[in-house]
């Protein structure tokens, strides 16, 4: 993609945010906004620094990640096309306590704080808009914790391919195509690369999954959502 030809308005018109601005705000919008390419493994903003933008994947992937001091990454969130990241450091006004690096090239189209700061104090609905999104992400958070603290490792790998699914389900069949790396998704499900490929073999020989590659394609729903209970 061309940047010099990157439509910014109409962009900003789609996102959920934006989407009830005339088009001479989202203009004004687009003018104040940056849009930047970043290759594979490039920093968007790092752990103790800055993060003075509202941040929107265009296309892409990034990763939100902590580095321990022993050098072991935690990965907190994956952000794809259309979803934001960085708003609450923005509001917060403390470093970053965590980084954002593209696992892919990526486009990211980011709102500067002064910006973003006019928009909320212009448009209550706007504010209102990112205080739900804000909430949902807490709220995962919130998720998260509670199934590091009392799922085990078998139970959280088996939610991830289940997601989106009722776990009374009876379909039989279905393909979960993993978006990154099984060292990614093990990171964020916190366990190791290891034990994950461990419980994707065990639930494979148990002939309820079946693993080509990045594709994991659900034999048996059903079976699978009580495994870890049995």
């Amino acid at each position: 993609m061309n940047l010099s030809h990157f439509d910014a308005p109409r962009y900003l018109s789609v996102l959920p945010l934006f989407q009830h601005r005339c088009p001479a705000e989202l203009d004004e919008l687009a003018q104040a906004c940056q849009v930047r390419r970043y290759t594979r493994g490039e920093a968007v903003f790092r752990s103790g620094g800055n993060c003075d933008a509202l941040h929107v994947v265009v296309t892409g992937q990034v990763k939100l990640h902590a580095i321990s001091t022993a050098g072991q990454e935690k990965v907190i969130e994956l952000v794809g096309p259309g979803c934001s990241f960085g708003e609450s450091l923005v509001f917060g006004e403390r470093p970053s306590s965590f980084n954002a690096t593209a696992l892919t090239d990526t486009l990211v189209l980011s709102l500067p704080k002064d910006a973003l700061l006019a928009e909320v104090s212009r448009d209550p609905g706007f504010a209102l808009r990112m205080l739900t999104g804000l909430s949902q992400r807490v709220q995962n958070l919130m998720d998260d914790v509670e199934a590091y603290a009392l799922h085990s490792g078998t139970q959280r790998v088996v939610n991830y391919l289940l997601r989106g699914r009722s776990r009374d389900s009876v379909r039989a069949a279905g393909t979960v195509s993993l978006p990154v790396s099984k060292a990614t998704i093990a990171s964020r499900l916190s366990i190791t690369p290891e034990y994950f490929s461990r419980v994707l073999g065990e639930l494979e020989a148990g002939q309820m999954i079946q693993v080509d590659k990045r594709h994991i394609h659900i034999l048996d729903a059903q079976r699978l959502a009580q495994h870890p209970l049995q």
